[in-house]
């Protein structure tokens, strides 16, 4: 296995060059440029369709890019010899429809790829999930299983998931986005307080508020292209793009 890179401290974590995705025919990401800082919270927003997930799922390797380069810890992910398991060990990525398994309770949930992929045996895997599940606030929860759950519950057990690894960067897909409204503010209260404790993420959202009050950086994304990026306050409240002034008023009269 290679012996990952590690960033010299206070340059970014993440790096995107000239990153190009298509489907066929369909051009998905065009000539994306974006940075992750350690610690940073970049907010990806934009229509559905954009781009942002496909981004997303670049970064984690779960789709290969067509052109462009992506660097995480000082390395070079897009080389063809880079082992994507590796790297995604490194990576903590939750998912709009959380994806837990059903035959397992809340801990076996939350342990199991810290078992499988990290080799942490059966007793400390327990103690850390444990942990990690109260840190969440769902420490009662660890027997259930993910169908006595609420959404918000399941949603705040993928992310303990993602988490209980210490990765180095945390992937959020439209994690409030399968949520019934009255369920979506526990959820991303729990992402403020992983802002608040340093945790590094880079995430798309429909949650304005959440953006303007969390994020460090937002990039509005159009057809695959980056027309936009800056501080939420800017982007968010004085926009200087038409589009993205469009995008907005869209999302406010909804």
């Amino acid at each position: 296995m290679t012996t990952p890179v590690t960033s010299p401290a206070g340059s970014e974590l993440l790096r995107l060059h000239g990153v190009r995705k298509s489907f066929g025919d369909h051009v998905v990401l065009r000539d994306v440029d974006l940075t992750v800082e350690p610690g940073q919270c970049v907010v990806l927003i934009g229509a559905s369709g954009s781009g942002k997930s496909t981004l997303l799922r670049c970064v984690n390797l779960l789709e290969v890019v067509d052109d462009g380069v992506i660097t995480f810890e000082g390395r070079d992910i897009t080389d063809p010899r880079v082992d994507g398991d590796e790297v995604r060990s490194r990576m903590g990525m939750v998912f709009q429809a959380y994806n837990l398994f059903p035959h397992l309770d809340v801990i076996g949930n939350v342990t199991l790829a810290l078992r499988l992929v990290h080799g942490v045996g059966a007793e400390e895997a327990r103690a850390r999930g444990l942990a990690m599940l109260e840190r969440v606030g769902l420490s009662a929860k660890a027997a259930a299983r993910p169908d006595d759950l609420s959404g918000g519950q399941q949603q705040r057990v993928a992310i303990a998931r993602a988490l209980v690894a210490n990765p180095r960067l945390m992937l959020l897909d439209e994690v409030t986005s399968a949520l019934d409204p009255e369920l979506v503010g526990e959820v991303l209260d729990l992402l403020t307080d992983l802002k608040g404790e340093g945790v590094t993420m880079l995430l798309n959202t429909h949650e304005m508020g959440f953006a303007r009050d969390v994020a460090d950086e937002v990039c509005f994304l159009h057809d695959g292209h980056i027309h936009e990026r800056g501080r939420p306050e800017q982007v968010l409240g004085d926009p200087q793009q038409e589009r993205t002034r469009a995008f907005l008023s869209r999302i406010r009269a909804s």
